[in-house]
């Protein structure tokens, strides 16, 4: 068994069956991966969402609401593969990304590799800002064209080692109310000495339907994630993370002209508007927030503040 794919769910059963059908396309061997569903905390049966999937041996596993980070953490746990490969309920992998994912690991039994997210929603001018936002950070912290990495998102990660990933504490566990497990895991896996690349080939397609409170909600998260792993990396005794320069800011603004997009000036209203978000959920944590509530699995990651 090379791969276990890990999917944290919770009440999307439509979502998750969408994302079951396409791995059910993948051109890796389906003797050679298992899938493993962790329903956290979930209302909704998932039986009938997970029959759709019938390439690979799969696995349910139900357990209370803890956060996203306890889920993977619970698949990991679970995992039969030598590498583990996360992604979310509402994500669309390509045929090629357990492949594209493989080539990589082999190459270093130390290595993690993130692939390419893709935005699936397309006119949708909230879902497009936010997967510009993830292109923005990962040409600003990757190398660009694939290579080593800082910052990989848990939609489209895989690590080498289910023993590597669990010795060095997996996911955060502690503060769930925040969107910020993947990137206090990079931090974290780099800390440690290993190592991570960038592999586009490995691509994810995100089916994240999102309207203005959705996209709200999600950056103000994403802003409240930050305070998270600013309490991780003190909690390690790393000091407290430094915040970008305006620079870094500015050029996210006017990162849809860079790229020439279709709708730029919109996109890029809706990027100031993801730092405003970012920033009002930093503050009401920094304030407010406690430390140990109840989050719902695929909150995302929180962009580097």
């Amino acid at each position: 068994m090379d791969f276990t794919v890990i999917i944290p769910t919770h009440d999307r059963p439509a979502q998750l069956a969408g994302c079951l059908a396409a791995l059910a396309r993948s051109s890796y061997h389906p003797d050679h991966f298992e899938v493993v569903v962790v329903d956290a905390g979930g209302s909704v049966d998932l039986d009938r969402a997970i029959t759709s999937f019938e390439s690979a041996s799969w696995r349910l596993i139900r357990q209370q609401q803890r956060g996203p980070g306890a889920a993977r953490n619970t698949g990991a746990r679970a995992a039969r593969g030598r590498w583990l490969a996360f992604t979310d309920d509402d994500c669309l992998p390509e045929p090629g990304w357990l492949h594209a994912l493989a080539g990589q690991l082999a190459l270093d039994p130390h290595r993690a590799v993130g692939g390419h997210t893709i935005n699936h929603m397309i006119g949708n001018p909230f879902s497009s800002a936010s997967q510009l936002l993830i292109d923005y950070l990962y040409g600003h912290y990757n190398t660009a064209g694939g290579g080593e990495a800082r910052f990989l998102t848990t939609n489209n990660l895989a690590v080498p080692a289910a023993a590597a990933f669990l010795a060095i504490g997996g996911f955060d566990e502690i503060h769930t109310r925040v969107a910020s497990e993947d990137r206090e895991f990079c931090g974290h896996w780099l800390q440690r000495g290993y190592r991570m690349h960038y592999e586009p080939a490995a691509r994810v397609r995100h089916a994240h339907n999102l309207d203005a409170a959705g996209f709200w909600r999600q950056h103000f998260h994403y802003g409240r994630g930050a305070r998270g792993y600013h309490l991780a990396c003190a909690a390690r005794g790393q000091g407290r993370p430094p915040f970008e320069p305006l620079a870094f800011y500015v050029a996210l603004i006017f990162y849809p002209w860079r790229c020439r997009r279709q709708g730029r000036l919109e996109l890029s209203v809706l990027l100031a508007l993801t730092q405003i978000a970012h920033t009002a959920g930093f503050l009401n944590a920094l304030l407010f927030e406690r430390p140990g509530a109840d989050a719902q699995p695929g909150a995302g990651s929180a962009p580097p503040a």
